[in-house]
């Protein structure tokens, strides 16, 4: 065994080994349990980012672990790489942006090996390889024919630099998430999946997976089941004469006889017959059309509104209201009109406060009068007040009674409603999954046949700001005899709603998944981050239903279990500029003076020495300058030293912040536990352990390493947290260290117990640093690799005590230790406690009212 540590060689050897061997390819086996680890798999941008390796680390140090548990263990990588970056890069680099991906992937396939990560290569694909989307061209015509796919003109967030809609979630103040462009709002015809009709089912089936509290409130929230009351409006025009109805829904029927005007969506039909011969109600209902769609957007946008002429005759008291068209309501929520209660609804009140229209209170506050308005909405449940024969009502009741009255009249009806909207994938773009559709001279729309499939995208293109391609490539869109291609592309959400259940069986060219999709589905535990809560998650969700329903598998869920990496923060430094903008700098450019308590005081340019202002830490971005370079950090230091860093820094769900300091120490372990068991393979050889003939130090560190192992097991099994692992493990070595044993010279019994430790140490910390771990398994002369060997056993007989320390209080405050016989009973124990010195020195003169012993922490004394 070399003396020092060196991890480029060492890495090198133990990469060269796992590939050779075959040891990460994931073979089906129905004797076994199998474990299907799956982190969210990347887009090639062209390198790794440190969120990256701490998502793969996460789940590459879970794969490890459960495969020395004995599983069968399958972890693939794969490639989410269609969408808009690759066309902006085509543009600006002037190439085809398959080309721009599949160099991308090549460079970043080499970072992730580097890493070490377990990764069955055999199953590798990228989501633009035709041979991926040609399966998802072929199930969305199996959706077709079954219903559950339908095309309709929809209003959209339309992006005017990127040509093409925008979800919601993609529109940040009003502008294109990528663009900065100004959002329009456009109607155009779009392919939607029925995800409404899986509804109650993506609801109710939360229950069944293992995932953060916060992740299933965000979904119940954005699927938003509410039950309401659907009522219509009879409407009168300006000129009296009668106009279509108008239907609101409410989730507050208890506040119905409050209601002081309606307001209507500017694409309603009410809106677009009032602006017919009315240029200004025209004018304003296109400036409605700008800007996004998203309810944060509009709950923050300064809320207008113009009135109609129109009135609205109130369905219970026949009073008439004006009907307003306002920017806050929108035809793709409800029913795009809202009955405006200003009473008892914020945005109502603000806009009744504008438009000076009337605000009445219909609920009773806590002590049952009127509430004030003067200042805002009442918002809180109560009694009914000035509502007539509902007056005294509670929520409940009243929304009985009121509801039985409007059915009764034929004008309403108790409906369940979702927040969830039906998802629109069609894309006006080129880089992705030709959607595949074709349309007839008589307007026909038909799905391809599995004879037509794949739908290739042509990869040689030339990609401009102009819009996509393939409107302007007959060759590709024009089929001849009066019949077109859809030139519609995916929403890149379909790829990664399915690419999990495909790496089960993606050699299969004759189906889109196979039996072995049941073998290793659902997903044990994927990794990624809480950013894809909603759509992805969701989508994924719903996907995975679909293909059971079409017998593609039989789980109802695709993940079991969800962890939720946190971010890698970092310091962030800028200068401001003469004109405002901040021009920000790399941590690694600049020098940090701190205090003698290491706190940072100033920071200097290192190029210039001039100083830069200290911005706060923040997440790792381009946009901030503070991202560190993977590549780097291994280059320097190897990659096992990067990957303990990452796992020692935080617990997974927490924050990491970066620190080069930090990775010095790490460093510095590997290099101590390398001269560790260097050491202890040159003090001689161990005899066989005899576990009825320890001295007491030979029992305290086998006990210390039987307590490590107890620790790591459930760290790493069951909590996730790897970093208190890493620490029981330092620990451990640390014990190692100073562990002597009665003779000048180890004895044979000496070097068994240090080597049951030194073993354990290694494959304790193999998940987590393998390059390392696997030369060091094999310099301490083990034939088989430590990539087979099993998770160290515990010995509960090893746990054993005689004597245990107890903490002891007096008045809550720590004023001895105390070390104990473990079967000491509690008087005993009482008795010790009294007697030492600082205890007595805080009682001594005080009446003792009680001595509280926890068994085995510590004792408690309370005096007065």
């Amino acid at each position: 065994m070399d003396a020092q540590y060196t991890p480029f060689e060492i890495e090198r050897d133990a990469q060269q080994y796992w590939d050779k061997n075959q040891c990460f390819k994931a073979v089906e086996d129905a004797n076994r349990d199998k474990f299907y680890c799956l982190s969210m798999f990347p887009y090639p941008s062209g390198k790794l980012h440190m969120g990256h390796v701490r998502n793969y680390t996460i789940g590459d140090v879970v794969s490890r672990f459960q495969r020395m548990q004995g599983k069968n263990v399958m972890q693939p990588m794969g490639w989410d790489a269609f969408g808009m970056p690759a066309e902006n890069a085509a543009i600006n680099n002037r190439v085809p942006p398959a080309k721009w991906t599949y160099d991308n992937i090549d460079y970043m396939r080499n970072q992730l090996k580097a890493l070490g990560f377990a990764y069955d290569w055999n199953r590798e694909f990228a989501t633009c390889d035709s041979d991926y989307y040609r399966w998802e061209q072929w199930f969305f015509t199996k959706l077709l024919e079954k219903g559950l796919v339908y095309k309709k003109m929809s209003t959209v967030n339309w992006d005017p630099i990127d040509q093409t809609v925008l979800a919601n979630e993609q529109v940040i103040d009003g502008c294109g998430w990528r663009s900065g462009a100004p959002v329009e709002r456009k109607e155009i015809p779009l392919w939607f999946l029925k995800i409404t009709d899986y509804a109650d089912e993506l609801l109710a089936d939360l229950d069944k997976v293992e995932w953060p509290e916060q992740v299933k409130t965000m979904q119940r929230n954005w699927i938003g089941k509410s039950r309401g009351v659907e009522m219509s409006f009879d409407i009168k025009q300006a000129d009296g004469s009668p106009d279509e109805p108008v239907s609101v829904y409410t989730t507050r029927p208890d506040t119905l006889m409050g209601v002081t005007y309606l307001a209507v969506a500017a694409g309603h039909p009410l809106a677009k017959t009032a602006s017919a011969g009315n240029a200004e109600l025209a004018a304003f209902c296109e400036e409605c059309a700008q800007g996004g769609t998203s309810e944060a957007a509009l709950a923050t946008k300064e809320k207008k509104g113009m009135p109609t002429g129109h009135v609205a005759v109130h369905p219970l008291s026949g009073r008439e209201v004006p009907v307003y068209v306002a920017n806050f309501v929108l035809m793709e929520f409800g029913t795009g009109a809202v009955m405006a209660v200003p009473g008892h609804d914020q945005r109502d009140w603000e806009f009744a406060t504008k438009y000076q229209l009337p605000i009445e209170a219909v609920i009773a506050d806590q002590h049952g009068q009127a509430p004030d308005l003067s200042e805002g909405a009442y918002v809180e449940y109560g009694r009914l007040i000035n509502s007539g024969e509902f007056d005294g009502l509670d929520f409940e009741a009243a929304f009985d009674a009121i509801a039985t009255r409007l059915e009764g009249l034929g004008v309403g009806e108790v409906k369940t409603n979702f927040r969830l909207r039906d998802w629109g994938v069609a894309r006006q773009r080129y880089w992705g999954a030709p959607i595949p559709v074709k349309y007839g001279p008589e307007g026909q729309t038909v799905p391809l046949t599995d004879d037509e499939l794949p739908v290739a995208l042509p990869m040689e293109v030339t990609v401009d700001a102009s819009g996509s391609p393939l409107k302007k490539m007959p060759a590709f869109s024009d089929l001849g005899d009066g019949w077109v291609r859809e030139t519609d592309t995916f929403d890149t959400f379909m790829e990664s709603s399915w690419y999990y259940a495909r790496f089960c069986c993606a050699d299969n060219h004759e189906a889109m998944l196979d039996e072995r999709a049941n073998y290793w589905l659902p997903v044990d535990l994927y990794i990624g981050g809480i950013e894809h809560a909603i759509l992805h998650l969701l989508y994924a969700r719903f996907f995975h239903k679909l293909m059971r329903d079409f017998g593609l598998v039989d789980s109802d869920e695709p993940f079991q279990q969800l962890l939720t990496q946190g971010m890698v923060i970092a310091e962030t430094y800028y200068r401001l500029e003469a004109n405002g903008a901040k021009t920000w700098f790399n941590p690694a450019d600049v020098e940090v003076k701190r205090d003698d308590k290491g706190r940072p005081i100033s920071a200097l340019l290192i190029e210039d020495g001039q100083p830069v202002e200290m911005g706060g830490i923040e997440k790792m971005s381009k946009s901030k300058n503070n991202g560190v370079d993977p590549q780097s950090m291994i280059d320097r230091f190897g990659a096992d030293t990067v990957r303990l860093f990452m796992m020692f820094a935080a617990p997974p769900e927490q924050s990491l912040e970066w620190s080069d300091s930090g990775v010095e120490g790490a460093n510095r372990f590997l290099k101590r536990l390398w001269r560790l068991v260097n050491e202890h393979l040159a003090a001689g050889t161990p005899g066989a352990l005899n576990t009825s003939a320890l001295s007491d130090a030979q029992r305290d560190l086998r006990r210390k390493t039987h307590e490590t192992i107890k620790k790591a097991s459930d760290d790493i099994g069951r909590r996730t947290t790897f970093n208190t692992a890493i620490a029981a493990v330092m620990e451990l070595t640390n014990a190692l260290g100073r562990f002597h044993g009665e003779g000048e010279e180890p004895s044979p019994q000496d070097l068994a117990v240090a080597r049951e430790a030194v073993e354990t140490s290694v494959l304790l910390l193999a998940p987590i640093t393998p390059h390392i771990c696997h030369a060091l398994w094999a310099a301490l002369g083990h034939a088989e690799p430590a990539i087979d060997a099993a998770w160290p056993r515990l010995d509960e007989s090893a746990l054993a005590r005689d004597s245990i320390e107890l903490v002891v209080q007096v008045n809550g405050k720590l004023r001895a230790r105390l070390e104990v016989p473990a079967d000491a009973d509690k008087a005993a124990i009482e008795a010790q406690a009294l007697a030492a010195e600082n205890v007595q020195r805080h009682t001594e003169g005080k009446a003792v009212r009680k001595v509280i012993v926890v068994p085995g922490k510590l004792v408690n004394i309370v005096v007065g």
